[in-house]
């Protein structure tokens, strides 16, 4: 899908693309077990399980992304041998309010405002995104959450709402977002227009479609744009 030349509606996914989970959930982890005595340095380790185990559990019934944090923390705990009380587990949650964005997030996102209508598309509950909204200097004219469709990315929930939700501006729709499987792959199978923000240099592997358009930053998809 080519991007459309008349854009109107641009969608974020949140958390990898507008904030950076990876530093608070590491930090979030790290701080806690420290109350133990145990020291954790392989920021890529817990990383990789976080991801890991969330998508699983995602993989099951739908429940609360907090719970998910609750069962996602007690897990990683194990894999990394921390003896950790599960009655601990609501750390992880309590620390997403904390999740920092990314430098660039706030003066793009002001860009975009300025020039097109905005909204976030992601895998969260209400509450606790409510919480990382205080860090964005701009509100959003739509928002569409896992809660709200009851399931988590890749499944199309999300991006078949956002799409009724906006009639007859889907055709004039752009969606931004880090995450390969959860945000580019759908939006592929959708026909949705897809900025990748390829912050790790990722290369995809034989037979994954490319997206729209890959960027590295979120100030390079604001570029391309014409916003930045």
């Amino acid at each position: 899908m080519a991007l459309p030349k008349d854009i109107q509606f641009v969608t974020f996914d949140c958390y990898g693309t507008l904030i950076d989970w990876e530093t608070g959930a590491f930090e979030a982890f790290k701080e806690e077990a420290a109350k133990d005595g145990f020291t954790i340095t392989d920021r890529d380790q817990v990383v990789r399980l976080f991801l890991d185990i969330q998508h699983e559990i995602q993989g099951g019934s739908y429940e609360l992304y907090a719970e998910v944090l609750r069962r996602t923390a007690v897990r990683t705990a194990k894999e990394i041998g921390w003896d950790f009380e599960s009655s601990r587990s609501q750390f992880l949650p309590n620390s997403v309010p904390k999740w920092p964005p990314f430098r660039e997030t706030n003066a793009q996102l002001e860009r975009f405002r300025k020039k097109y209508e905005i909204g976030i598309i992601s895998n969260i509950d209400d509450k606790l995104l409510g919480a990382t909204r205080r860090h964005f200097r701009v509100d959003f004219d739509l928002v569409v959450t896992a809660q709200q469709v009851r399931s988590y990315k890749p499944d199309p929930a999300h991006f078949k709402e956002c799409a009724r939700r906006l009639e007859d501006k889907k055709k004039k729709w752009v969606h931004i977002a880090s995450g390969y499987e959860t945000d580019v792959e759908p939006c592929i199978k959708l026909k949705i227009p897809v900025i990748w923000v390829n912050r790790h240099g990722r290369e995809l592997e034989p037979g994954q479609k490319k997206p729209t358009a890959e960027v590295k930053t979120l100030r390079d998809a604001a570029k391309l744009l014409g916003v930045a």
